[in-house]
């Protein structure tokens, strides 16, 4: 390698099967360099979450990264880590807010290993707007009775007030906001994806309710679709299809996969996880981030694993499913090999991902795969470590050709 990889360590198991990955998969094959940060929680509150930034600047300048799944706190993890100074936000909505750019998360598929809804033939994409929205909100909560506005105040002085609500008692009240350059990225993005992976595209939101935010994500992406994307699109026979969520989520439901689904950044978080579950694990879901200016971050989509974490403190083996986290190094890999022009890299890149099919082909697999699977293939559930041995054997045997 020539440029660094941005490197992202993180929390509780995932940390643990971060560096199984790196010892057993990639250090054995690449020469590997990386600008690393190490955002576990711990590190994140000793730095005022500085390295958080820090990461995503270093992905900024150099392109691509890979970072490990990460706790972002709550009230129970503030009693958990009596340490902690603050309530950190989330490390991937202040990464996706720095990129401004869009998550595209699509589930793993198996031959052996059919989804929960049958008529799912192909995947579904998510496409999940990474700015904005709950995960940038402002919130109070209050104790007696009074009344809320809402106030902008312009550049030039000039002020707008709303009235929000007027209450006989506690209260809690929650604002939040997107940017139309953020909107604009975010359609941008999606309807890129959808050419360069010849998907149609869907959009839904709730403008019905939410006339005015809601309103102007679903005229933002017809505006563009319209004066932008509209020949390419009939050109390849593709199709742009903005429904409400409600009616999006009947109209998935009953689908047969195959397209990318554009949503905002909380429906796109609760989606994707309730699409990779379908598909079979939430372990099962790549995600990349895409900025509109071509800065690609690779991450596991799904969490830190806590339970398995404290078995594995207690000495136990866990059968934690590190699918998703390889094919986060796996994308990285192949990403940076595209961008430097590094042929060998990038098909290092496909074969990891060659042997983990191939090993789960074969039926070796994780316990959270094992009761998947389709009747008469016989498949045996091994623990994470016994896992990626049987992988790395088999990306030896597919680099040494």
């Amino acid at each position: 390698m020539t440029t660094p990889l941005v490197e992202m360590d993180g929390d509780e198991m995932t940390r643990i099967l971060w560096a199984m990955i790196k010892e057993k998969l990639v250090l054995p094959f690449v020469d590997l360099r990386t600008d690393y940060y190490d955002l576990g929680l711990l590190n994140r509150n000793a730095t005022k979450d500085q390295v958080t930034l820090r990461a995503a600047n270093a992905t900024k300048r150099y392109g691509v990264g890979v970072k490990c799944a990460t706790i972002t706190p709550n009230q129970q993890r503030m009693e958990e880590y009596p340490e902690l100074t603050e309530m950190w936000k989330s490390p991937n909505g202040t990464i996706r807010a720095f990129l401004d750019g869009t998550t595209f998360r699509a589930p793993i598929v198996l031959p052996f290993l059919k989804p929960v809804v049958k008529t799912w033939e192909k995947p579904i994409t998510v496409a999940r707007h990474a700015y904005g929205d709950v995960y940038k909100a402002v919130d109070l909560r209050t104790k007696t009775p009074g009344t809320a506005t809402f106030t902008f105040a312009d550049t030039d002085g000039n002020t707008i007030d709303r009235m929000v609500q007027k209450v006989d008692g506690g209260a809690v009240w929650l604002s939040q906001h997107n940017t139309e350059n953020s909107i604009r990225s975010f359609a941008e993005s999606c309807f890129r994806y959808a050419l360069n992976t010849k998907q149609d595209l869907w959009f839904s939101t709730k403008d019905t309710i939410s006339k005015v935010y809601d309103g102007a994500f679903k005229e933002i992406f017809q505006e563009l679709y319209d004066t932008r994307y509209k020949a390419e699109f009939e050109k390849l026979g593709l199709t742009y299809f903005y429904t409400l969520i409600d009616d999006a989520v009947a109209r998935a439901i009953r689908s047969k996969g195959g397209f990318i689904w554009a949503l905002k950044n909380y429906d796109g978080d609760v989606m994707s996880d309730m699409i990779a579950t379908a598909f079979g694990s939430l372990a099962m879901m790549t995600s990349v981030l895409v900025s509109p200016d071509g800065v690609f971050e690779y991450e596991a989509s799904h969490g830190t694993v806590t339970k398995h974490y404290y078995r594995y403190l207690k000495g136990e083996k866990t059968s934690t499913n590190p699918m998703a986290t390889i094919y986060a190094w796996s994308g990285a890999l192949r990403k940076r090999g595209e961008m430097d022009g590094l042929s060998d890299l990038s098909a290092f890149g496909d074969m990891m991902e060659q042997a983990c099919f191939d090993t789960l082909s074969g039926g070796v697999m994780t316990g959270d795969l094992v009761g998947l699977v389709e009747p008469g293939f016989e498949a045996r559930a091994v623990d994470s470590g016994a896992f990626l041995d049987a992988v790395a054997a088999r990306l030896g045997e597919l680099v040494r050709g």
